[in-house]
């Protein structure tokens, strides 16, 4: 069960990689903006349809991983997004990667195996007590409220594309708990009761949320302000999601030493990406 869900994780991660790149691309061709009214003129764009196929197809992947794995495990796989992005992007562009490009990606693939072994996520249920989902919705709900309020446009690029992005990242990993605890019942109870579940709604709704933080973001300011915030803030929130809804468990101790270490890797990698992957997208014009 585990390693169906890190391949279907893997899967996803790389549609959603494809899909972040198209729409990527879509939003760089419209006039500054945001809300809904983005949505609309973003849906005009082949590229930003195509993204949004991408997405689906990343979120169908994610829901299989999610039915046979736990949230911590299968949410920072999708770390590997950024790589994949690169590697997409590379022979499409008919460029090639510089020394330190492959070095960030070895360096983002070798943290986070160094975090995902260290820590060893496990645990197999998907249901959660309402009074445990009561905090975590207002505290998630709550911070991504709090960081649209503050990011108005006229504050600095760096700081909307990172705050927007953290809100991204947020409604992510929301989307993700709430897609596995819906999956769960789908797969115990059937499709009737899948209909029948809040959590099922509450996906859909957070889901759209999240894809609107990320066109904005992603047109807010450089991708090297956004993506670490999403990657790692998704990353994380989800790991702490899976272990105060679902009881997961991870390894503590001294084990939290190379969970660190495997984390600043982590960091260092994606933040060396992003400054790689818009030079390749820059030479392509």
């Amino acid at each position: 069960m585990t390693g169906l869900a890190v391949l279907f994780a893997l899967l996803g991660a790389a549609s959603n990689a494809m899909g972040t790149a198209f729409q990527r691309k879509a939003a760089s061709r419209v006039a500054e903006g945001g809300g809904l009214r983005l949505i609309l003129r973003l849906a005009r764009q082949p590229p930003w349809l195509i993204g949004i196929a991408g997405v689906t197809g990343a979120a169908l992947f994610q829901a299989v991983a999610l039915a046979n794995g736990p949230l911590s495990l299968v949410q920072p796989l999708f770390i590997l997004e950024l790589p994949f992005a690169l590697m997409i992007a590379v022979p499409l562009l008919h460029r090639r990667l510089s020394r330190a490009g492959w070095w960030a990606v070895v360096g983002v693939v070798a943290g986070l195996g160094l975090v995902l072994l260290s820590a060893a996520p496990s645990g197999a249920r998907s249901d959660a007590s309402m009074e445990r989902w009561i905090p975590a919705l207002i505290l998630c709900l709550g911070s991504v409220a709090v960081a649209v309020g503050v990011a108005r446009p006229g504050r600095p690029p760096l700081f909307r594309a990172a705050v927007l992005g953290s809100a991204s990242a947020i409604s992510n990993a929301l989307t993700a708990a709430l897609l596995k605890s819906a999956v769960g019942t789908l797969d115990e109870d059937g499709f009737v009761a899948f209909l029948g579940v809040w959590q099922t709604y509450g996906f859909v709704v957070t889901g759209v949320v999240a894809v609107l933080l990320l066109e904005n973001a992603l047109q807010a300011g450089p991708l090297v302000a956004s993506q670490p915030a999403l990657t790692i803030g998704d990353a994380t929130l989800s790991l702490l999601l899976g272990v105060t809804l679902f009881d997961e468990t991870i390894r503590t101790g001294w084990w939290l030493l190379p969970e660190l270490i495997g984390a600043a890797v982590v960091l260092w990698g994606v933040l060396r990406l992003t400054r790689v992957v818009p030079h390749l997208a820059d030479m392509a014009h």
